[in-house]
């Protein structure tokens, strides 16, 4: 990189730094205010609710990176635009193209710190801020809210109550044989797990044979198998709030008992192409500059790149649930948005007048 380059990423990054301090704030107010109808319970007030959406600020900030993005190149090349600064860099000689390498090179920077937000700030935040509302809620011994279901071998267990990722309350355990036939359906109050396995206490166990049942009252019980608390916390969570390597252990999990994991492999590819597209909005956004928007005001910029983000968005949500839906690969369903708005984007930039 030349001087020259180096002035351009500057004059990128300081307007998206100016960008993403304002729709960071406007997207975790309107969180704030879309939340208020869920305080009251338990102990979540309006001060839990702040601190809830405090923490899920780095996850608003990754979501809405690639508008950011796009919007700081608007602003950031527009105001050399406007100034005239553009029009002597191309009078000097300097192609379009090399304009749009030096966006390239912000967009990824950009990209990494994207990238490193999404891959451990974000889905930190997003954990602590759930633990926070549940113990807000239902005080340090409460419960998730809904009950989860998970198969572990010839296992199908209905956690009712999840206390915490190893300890469990209120489960259904339901055992099944190699030809889908129900052998015992055990019913436990409380589960703690202890040196590799889980102590189920207050239980009631009914086998079934071929012609008949037994039923066992136990005061312990106890299960081995794969279901670590740490494939239950990764189970639990939300796909989006998960790290690559949390992905890849679920994915791994999912792929050992026979389940689905197209929706988690969708979500790792995503998560692998964000820094991209992040580049390729801001590739897109580099050619408004040299044409009917060269003379225009910051207001239609701005307004261009929200239509544009918001679309791209759009796009990406609907590509991504008609690749499940279809069953597209999901390299496929997650790259083809990015790939076709960076391909759109360099033909216009060669094309700019």
């Amino acid at each position: 990189m030349n001087r020259l380059d180096r002035y351009i990423i500057r004059n990128i990054l300081a307007l998206t730094g100016v960008v993403a301090l304002a729709l960071v704030a406007i997207y975790t107010f309107t969180s704030f205010v879309a939340d208020l109808g869920g305080t009251g319970k338990g102990e979540y007030g309006v001060k839990e609710l702040a601190v809830y959406t405090l923490l899920n600020m780095p996850a608003g900030l990754h979501i809405l990176l690639p508008i950011i993005a796009m919007l700081g190149t608007l602003m950031g090349l527009g105001n050399m635009a406007g100034t005239g600064e553009i029009t002597a860099i191309r009078a000097a000689g300097v192609s379009n193209l090399r304009i749009g390498r030096a966006a390239l090179i912000a967009g990824a920077l950009l990209g990494l710190l994207g990238w490193t937000i999404g891959e451990w700030i974000a889905p930190l935040g997003q954990q602590s801020a759930e633990r926070y509302k549940t113990q807000a809620r239902y005080g340090v011994e409460g419960a998730q809210s809904r009950p989860v279901w998970l198969k572990n071998g010839n296992d199908i267990f209905n956690i009712r109550r999840l206390i915490a990722e190893d300890h469990i309350g209120d489960a259904v355990i339901y055992s099944i044989d190699d030809e889908l036939r129900l052998r015992a359906v055990t019913t436990a109050q409380d589960g703690r797990y202890r040196d590799g396995r889980w102590d189920l206490s207050g239980v009631v166990r009914t086998e079934f044979a071929e012609d008949s049942a037994r039923v066992e009252q136990l005061p312990h019980f106890e299960l081995t198998g794969g279901l670590s608390p740490q494939v239950l916390r990764l189970f639990v969570l939300q796909a989006k709030s998960l790290s690559t390597n949390g992905l890849m252990q679920l994915i791994a999990y999912l792929d050992d008992n026979g389940l689905d994991s197209s929706e988690q492999r969708l979500t790792l590819w995503r998560k692998a192409v964000e820094p991209l597209t992040v580049m390729a909005m801001m590739m897109f956004a580099v050619p408004f500059v040299f044409g009917s928007l060269r003379n225009s005001g910051a207001g239609l910029r701005l307004m261009i790149g929200v239509l544009v983000g918001v679309g791209f968005y759009v796009v990406n949500e609907v590509t991504a649930d008609f690749g499940q839906l279809f069953g597209w690969p999901p390299l496929l369903a997650a790259s083809a948005p990015t790939a076709a708005l960076g391909m759109i984007g360099w033909l216009r930039l060669r094309r700019a007048i």
